[in-house]
């Protein structure tokens, strides 16, 4: 019975919390909140440990291909899920190598800029966070888009932590 009472807390909190204001005044063409989606690719470009650091262009070949719904709940504030599989590529094969669950907060600012605090959590076993800055590039009456610097840290797994700095380009709509 406490199950359905902690279900219906939880749903009523999130409903209430992305619903739109009303309002008697005219509604506004920028009405909150908004959702959107985007695509893109991600290249990681190093990864740094206690081990040393690894690049991503020689004998092995890594991309993600992130895939996102943002819920915008202002000009300055939403929250975004993104899922990223990866593709890995070496001499011997390509293979589907890791898929990552990305869920952050988003904080938006002027000029297009906007930082997103992620929790990664991966099928490697590795878990996380990132912080990403993201600029929209172009902007278009259905469509942006944008390039970003993600700089993931990992743990877990028995191996050491490590940070990264990779390259993420995509198209929002």
């Amino acid at each position: 019975m406490q199950n359905k009472y902690s279900l219906f807390l939880y749903l009523s909190l999130l409903i209430f919390t992305i619903q739109p204001t009303v309002s008697l005044a005219q509604t506004p063409s920028n009405s909150y909140p908004k959702v959107v989606g985007y695509a893109g690719l991600v290249h990681p470009l190093f990864t740094f440990d206690s081990q040393g650091s690894t690049g991503n262009f020689g004998s092995v070949y890594t991309v993600g291909m992130p895939v996102g719904i943002n819920i915008l709940k202002s000009d300055h504030i939403g929250a975004s899920l993104e899922f990223v599989p990866f593709v890995r590529s070496d001499a011997s094969q390509t293979r589907v190598s890791n898929f990552l669950f990305h869920p952050g907060i988003m904080f938006r600012f002027k000029h297009g800029f906007t930082f997103v605090g992620r929790a990664a959590f991966e099928t490697s076993g590795r878990l996380g966070f990132t912080p990403v800055f993201n600029k929209v590039i172009k902007k278009g009456k259905d469509t942006n888009y944008f390039i970003a610097i993600p700089l993931p840290v990992r743990f877990g797994k028995d191996k050491p932590t490590s940070v990264g700095i990779a390259f993420q380009f995509g198209i929002g709509f």
